[in-house]
């Protein structure tokens, strides 16, 4: 019996996924009574709450939920099985609380949005059948019950969740939300907010943000009512989940200023709604004040970047109003660029989260692509210039640090523009000189604009020449690991970028495994703070390119591990760096194929001709593969795909979609990538990104499908999804494999329902897949007969193989006489299927070519059963047909082939072929075209 609790989770997941609950249930609860480990005592109980909900154990799931939820209150497949399990029991407003967690989570999550809307009905169905809502005077009293319960401070605590949640439903209907709105409610909600109980206020917000939905009048008069000074101040709060409400009611608001989202309700107030203009600016400038004000919260900072970030800059570049983006840039520019240059370190810092400076120069970045013209640009310059020179004075060092940080910042913004920065009069010198500094401080600051800087190779050429010897005195010298790990990191970009003799070779010495052992150090100390901690993550995706390194960084559990989870960081250099070191790992970089008479031209001119690293080789691939499985990369993986774009970059898309495709690359392994969430998370990859990224992640997708039950690998309407990108990959320009996996996913599709099989015709893969049919290519040629095999069952297609002009008909007769087997069985199949829906195809198979019997004569003979009974099948089709069709064939051979299968005697593993060829005759002897044998 095991004892590892490890082992016994997995061999748990392996019995839920083949659907035997009871041995799931066994083997996580045997694992629960020895696991000692509390997050994954969570992940047990968890697992257990899944399999007490598919054996319909609704409060035994709900007990397991609830105690994982107490373990990791975030725990969103805890708080979703819980929902699901109480919406079983008829707790319909505690799942709908669980739920509402949940899509606060993972606002972008369809599943979630949908479960509140599904309970948001059916919590309404339930009062409506109660026949508490009755006319519009039994809703007023019900709302003022509402209030009175939650005003009332010694309510029932029920009875207040109960009221709030109600209330909450009520909103985001019209009717509901018009009384609220009628019947002095936005005051009442004003004054739930005052009571300052995080659940009041939370119900409140909410509340709020359903009643604005789409309703520009009453967004417009709630704005005025509340103020934009109180509704910032709400969202300044150290309180994530009342930041994030208020950050969504104003959101709400700012939609229907702008005219966007759902306007169906317009009424008539919307006479009265004023130019919305001054209400946008007035949100605007409050916002960006919100940057700079030390009374903000870190989360309220960043929930006003977020908020500029999503509704400043044009959507579609297509619009030429960018006016938006011009006021903030006029208005607010400086502002940032203050945010961008704080020191974390230093007393006089504004309040921060981990996100917000990259946040900010998120939205620096997305400011500047937003301008039409150079002299839109050069006003933006000329600002951050003249910001910068007001913060250099060689008389106070705090500030002339400052300088260097707005620099470091807009370097990971507009990064052309942080090129230019640096090339202002002493800017460069002035970082390399802060490095010679004996602050600490300086140091890090200045390694880090380094670090920066050196992404460009012209830049890093400079810093090679001036910097490197300051760099490598630093990293031996000093003691604050901060500063330590930044100088390592900037040595081995140095080395990356310079392609010279000095960075990270020169100061390895030779031992990239001993500074990537310190990395790993680095990364596993939890002492250590998250910002720091990220600077070895960017060490180890440099260091990786090293054969010995990423085989022994993928052995290193805890490291692995505590990469992982930085990578659930919405922090884009993080996602970048942890997705680089996976693409190492995992060898699915590009490689150039080394021409052997190359090779041996280069060593005979006494050339260096690079080598492949022992433990590059296929074997070692696949067995790091195997233990990033093991280590749960595939969670990880999924985890970064849903971070926000301005964070997940169209190349970090593509570094995750290279590691999926090396993942995905044993069959054996497709059901645990599933298992974790790895289809999901492979559909918008394959959607959006780089071409390269998008092809990547499609063929990752091919693999799955190929061989995966596609209602457990896509389930619900996801499957549809997938269709596009297998699509996309029947094209010449992609590789023999690509179109082969891609066919056979869409065989596998096709053979699902009627309803997949118009989406791959209403994606037009019908004539690609013709195509490949006439390839000279036996694997590419079976797997698009066998795809036409399962799509012959649509009308549609049917339809286009009668209509006349084309060789579709032939094709297929002709490929049924291929001397290769599963041709020949797939060809048969869709021949057979064509026959028997359409007759006027029986009649025009003998005219599409002259080989038509001698092929048919042929499968009937076959030695192949499979193949014989599809033959038999086309001619009983024939026959039946038409009398005239009959009596051709009956003149033929093939009535002496009828005669002799259907004579033979009963045999099980032959019946339904003897059946077959019996029908035949029978139709035969009905037309009176042959007489039975005892009249003969």
């Amino acid at each position: 019996q095991m004892e590892d609790p490890i082992q016994l989770k997995e061999e748990g997941n392996k019995y839920f996924q083949a659907s035997d609950y009871e041995k799931a249930l066994q083997s996580y609860t045997q694992a629960i009574k020895l696991n000692k480990d509390k997050a994954l005592q969570a992940v047990l109980y968890r697992n257990r709450a899944a399999c007490f909900l598919k054996k319909e154990e609704y409060a035994k799931a709900a007990s397991d939920a609830s105690r994982a939820i107490d373990i990791n209150a975030s725990d969103i497949k805890a708080l979703y099985r819980r929902s699901q399990a109480l919406e079983k029991l008829g707790k319909l407003d505690q799942a709908f609380k669980d739920a509402q967690k949940c899509a606060t989570l993972e606002p972008r999550n369809k599943n979630f949005q949908e479960t509140l809307r599904r309970l948001g009905a059916n919590i309404q169905e339930k009062v409506n059948a109660r026949g508490t809502v009755l006319d519009s005077q039994t809703r007023d009293s019900r709302v003022q019950k509402m209030f009175e319960i939650l005003l009332d401070e010694n309510s029932d605590k029920e009875k207040r969740e109960k009221a709030a949640n109600n209330l909450i439903v009520l909103g985001r209907e019209e009717a509901g939300a018009e009384r609220i709105f009628q019947n002095n409610g936005v005051n009442l909600l004003l004054q739930l907010i005052e009571t300052k109980n995080p659940e009041l206020i939370l119900a409140a917000v909410r509340t709020l943000s359903g009643m604005c939905t789409g309703h520009k009048a009453r967004a417009t008069a709630i704005l005025h009512y509340l103020g934009i000074d109180s509704i910032c101040m709400w969202m300044s709060v150290d309180n994530e989940e009342i930041s994030l409400a208020v950050c969504n009611l104003l959101q709400s608001i700012t939609d229907c200023l702008l005219g966007q989202g759902k306007e169906e309700h317009h009424g008539k107030e919307e006479a009265l709604v004023l130019d919305t203009k001054k209400d946008l600016r007035m949100i605007t400038m409050r916002l960006l004040d919100m940057l700079v004000s030390k009374k903000v919260s870190g989360q309220g900072r960043d929930r006003a970047l977020n908020l500029l970030n999503k509704n400043i800059p044009r959507k579609d570049l297509k619009d030429h109003d960018n006016s938006r983006s011009i006021f903030v840039i006029d208005n607010g520019l400086k502002k940032i660029l203050k945010v961008v240059g704080q020191i974390p370190e230093m007393p006089d810092c504004l309040p921060l989260t981990e996100n917000t400076q990259l946040t900010a120069s998120v939205l620096l970045n997305k400011l500047y692509d937003d301008l039409r013209c150079d002299p839109e640009r050069d006003n933006y310059r000329l600002i951050c210039e003249e910001y910068i020179k007001s913060k250099i004075d060689p008389q106070d060092m705090d500030k002339t640090l400052h300088a260097v940080q707005i620099v470091s910042g807009v370097l990971q913004g507009p990064f052309d523009l942080g090129n230019k920065l640096l090339g202002m009069k002493g800017v460069m010198e002035m970082m390399v000189a802060l490095c010679g500094s004996e602050r600490e401080i300086d140091q890090l600051v200045a390694v880090e604009a380094l670090i920066h800087a050196s992404t460009k190779l012209s830049r890093a050429t400079f810093i090679i020449t001036n910097g490197v010897t300051l760099l490598k005195e630093i990293y031996k010298k000093t003691k604050n690991e901060k500063i330590k790990i930044r100088a390592l990191v900037g040595l081995c970009k140095l080395g990356s970028a310079g392609g010279t003799d000095y960075g990270l070779r020169q100061f390895a010495e030779g031992s990239t495994e001993k500074l990537a052992k310190q990395c790993r150090k680095w990364l596993c100390n939890a002492s250590i703070d998250a910002r720091t901690r990220k600077w070895a993550v960017e060490g180890l995706s440099y260091l990786t390119l090293d054969a010995d390194v990423k085989d022994d960084f993928v052995e290193d559990e805890p490291a692995l591990k505590a990469m992982f989870d930085l990578a659930k960081a919405s922090d884009k250099t993080i996602l970048y760096s942890v997705a680089s070191a996976l693409v190492n790992c995992t060898n699915s970089y590009d490689t150039k194929e080394l021409v052997p008479e190359l090779v041996q031209l280069a060593k005979f001119s006494k050339q260096h001709v690079p080598e492949e690293h022992p433990k590059d080789k296929k074997d070692f691939v696949v067995k790091r593969v195997k233990r990033l499985l093991k280590a749960g990369v595939v969670s990880a993986l999924a985890c970064m795909v849903k971070a926000d774009s301005a964070i997940l970059t169209d190349q970090s898309k593509e570094l995750i979609a290279r590691v999926f495709l090396a993942l995905c690359e044993d069959p054996k392994d497709r059901g645990t990538i599933v298992a974790q969430g790895g289809g999901k998370a492979l559909i918008p990859l394959a959607v959006e990104g780089t071409d390269v990224g998008k092809i990547k992640a499609s063929h990752a997708l091919a693999k799955i499908a190929a061989i995966s039950n596609p209602d457990i690998a896509f389930p619900g309407e996801r499957v549809y999804e997938v269709v596009r990108p297998l699509v996309s990959l029947l094209n010449t320009e992609r590789d023999g494999l690509q179109n082969y996996e891609a066919l056979l996913g869409l065989t596998n599709f096709s053979g699902r329902s009627d309803k997949l099989r118009l989406k791959i015709i209403k994606e037009k893969a019908l004539p690609d897949i013709e195509n490949y049919m006439f390839e000279n290519h036996d694997q590419l040629r079976q797997a698009a007969t066998e795809c036409m095999c399962n799509l012959v069952v649509n009308k549609e297609v049917q339809e286009r193989f009668v209509a006349d002009g084309n060789d579709r008909l032939k094709l297929v007769v002709l490929l049924c006489g291929e001397d290769d087997e599963k041709v020949q069985v797939a060809a048969a199949g869709a021949l057979a299927m064509l026959t028997a829906a359409q007759k006027k195809l029986c009649s025009k198979m003998t005219q599409v070519t002259t080989q038509w019997l001698e092929i048919l004569q042929r499968l009937c003979l076959h030695d192949n059963m499979e193949v014989q009974h599809r033959g038999l099948v086309i001619a009983f089709n024939l026959i039946s047909a038409d009398k005239e069709l009959a009596k051709k064939l009956v003149e033929s051979e093939l009535l002496e082939i009828l005669t002799y299968v259907g004579k033979q005697e009963d045999h099980p593993k032959k019946q339904h072929i003897i059946s077959v060829a019996r029908d035949c005759l029978s139709k035969c002897m009905d037309y009176e075209l042959i007489k039975p044998l005892s009249q003969a």
